[in-house]
């Protein structure tokens, strides 16, 4: 979910769904190479599925799309996209190659532009977005959830009313649901991380929870530019 306005800062929703077992850091500077990045680090492949470069105000999210579930082997892992895409912009296309990787959405929010691409293992489409409130799911328009939430995030204000959207839910296993549980013999699938966030050149906030649907849960960090 993101609120964005040209020159205002980006206000972001970004919730993690993965299998439970696959380990994980919450948010920080683990890229030496990015020391004004923070993002929760994979810890199987050392990326992130979001990424915040705290001196330029960019965000960038990635999710999984089931077009392509399975990377063929020695393809990039998607968790370098958010920061190839938080330090290069719309460049990032130029830093990765994309044979052979599974499919995704990527989402870049800069103080200038809001840009999706979708990538279905085969072709990569971008779409610039306008000003308001938008919503990209792993299961795209066809999993519903816009349907039933986007409304209510367009008209609650940031962060308190998303907060209270988000922890007024639990998880179900319904791909319609804003917070997902799919338990099966070998495994379970669910919303593992959740975070509010707030960025603008020289500042990020964050709100983040790895059971956002409990209130009490929840740490806030704050990254000036001199971090």
């Amino acid at each position: 979910m993101v609120r964005w306005v040209a020159g205002q800062p980006s206000r972001i929703l970004a919730l993690r769904d993965e299998l439970t077992s696959r380990e994980f850091d919450d948010p920080g500077t683990w890229w030496p190479d990015h020391p004004d990045v923070v993002g929760g680090r994979d810890r199987a492949a050392g990326g992130t599925w979001c990424a915040n470069q705290v001196r330029t105000g960019i965000t960038a999210m990635v999710l999984n799309r089931p077009h392509k579930r399975v990377a063929d082997a020695g393809a990039p892992s998607r968790g370098v996209l958010p920061l190839l895409a938080a330090t290069c912009e719309a460049d990032w296309m130029s830093y990765v190659d994309l044979i052979g990787m599974a499919s995704f959405a990527l989402v870049l929010a800069t103080p200038q532009r809001l840009t999706t691409w979708e990538y279905d293992g085969t072709r990569l489409v971008s779409t610039e977005l306008g000003p308001g409130t938008h919503m990209v799911t792993s299961g795209g328009a066809e999993d519903g959830k816009a349907d039933r939430y986007l409304a209510g995030f367009e008209a609650a204000e940031f962060p308190a009313g998303w907060l209270d959207i988000v922890t007024g839910q639990t998880p179900h296993d319904d791909p319609a649901a804003l917070l997902v549980r799919l338990q099966r013999k070998t495994f379970v699938y669910a919303t593992v991380f959740g975070q509010l966030i707030e960025a603008a050149p020289g500042s990020l906030q964050l709100c983040y929870s790895r059971t956002p649907w409990l209130a009490a849960s929840i740490t806030t960090a704050h990254y000036p530019t001199s971090r």
